[in-house]
């Protein structure tokens, strides 16, 4: 709606977009049941939907579980897309996209009460599409460039990407970001907050929330965060997100 667009700053806006877009190509439509999502399957929540996995439920094992996903895509990313289209029912943003009212809702730094759970809504799909079956391993061309002249090495940026999801104090998410320079960073963010509300570009994110590690690996983050980055990593889709951010 136009008295929602008015307000959003656009370049955020367009990031948010160009994120998605390239997460992991994902079209859908339809659904045959919560306990195994298919590559074709939606669930449709009044105006913000809850979007499945791009891959069944099991399809992680045995690095995430799908007892994992049956809590973590079933019960904490579906609580967050209920409650996100309950605050906004009948209010201006009921017909705004969902980068829209992420970008809105944080107002600068001061979020509205619609911002912890819209963020959550697109932090946790972004997570999903970050992931493939047999994953892992290490990236090829342009990104594989990147990392070696940003990091030094494809260790080094493993060494500083599980830096930060392990220091990340209480909940919250470690990113991999790129500039419109094709220059990599990494940085982490508590809650729900996402570095695209301060103009940047993630391409990489892997959830420390405890309710993303804690039935398969306990209190043990260093090591869910290790086995994220050699077990389950898309690189596929990192690589196509990288391209779109330049």
């Amino acid at each position: 709606p136009p008295h929602v667009q008015a307000d959003l700053p656009r370049s955020n806006i367009s990031t948010m977009a160009l994120s998605l877009k390239a997460s992991a190509g994902i079209q859908v439509a339809g659904s045959r049941g919560a306990s195994k999502p298919s590559r074709r399957c939606l669930v449709t929540l009044n105006a913000i939907e809850l979007k499945a996995p791009p891959y069944p439920m099991d399809a992680l094992e045995p690095h995430m579980s799908k007892q994992t996903f049956d809590f973590h895509w079933g019960k904490h990313h579906r609580a967050y897309v209920d409650n996100l289209n309950k605050q906004i029912a009948g209010k201006e943003w009921d017909k705004a996209t969902l980068e829209q009212i992420v970008t809105a809702s944080y107002g600068n730094g001061t979020p509205t009460p619609e911002f912890n759970n819209a963020a959550q809504v697109w932090n946790h799909t972004f997570f999903w599409e970050s992931m493939k079956p047999n994953g892992g391993g290490a990236p090829t061309g342009k990104l594989a460039e990147a990392i070696n002249r940003d990091f030094g090495s494809f260790d080094e940026f493993k060494t500083q990407f599980k830096t930060a999801g392990m220091t990340q104090f209480g909940s919250g998410w470690a990113w991999l970001n790129a500039d419109k320079s094709g220059k990599l960073s990494i940085s982490k963010t508590p809650n729900a907050v996402n570095p695209v509300v301060d103009g940047k570009s993630p391409i990489l994110t892997c959830d420390v929330w405890e309710h993303a590690y804690y039935l398969d690996f306990q209190n043990r983050r260093p090591d869910f965060i290790q086995t994220f980055l050699d077990n389950l990593v898309s690189w596929d889709a990192v690589s196509a997100r990288y391209q779109a951010s330049a």
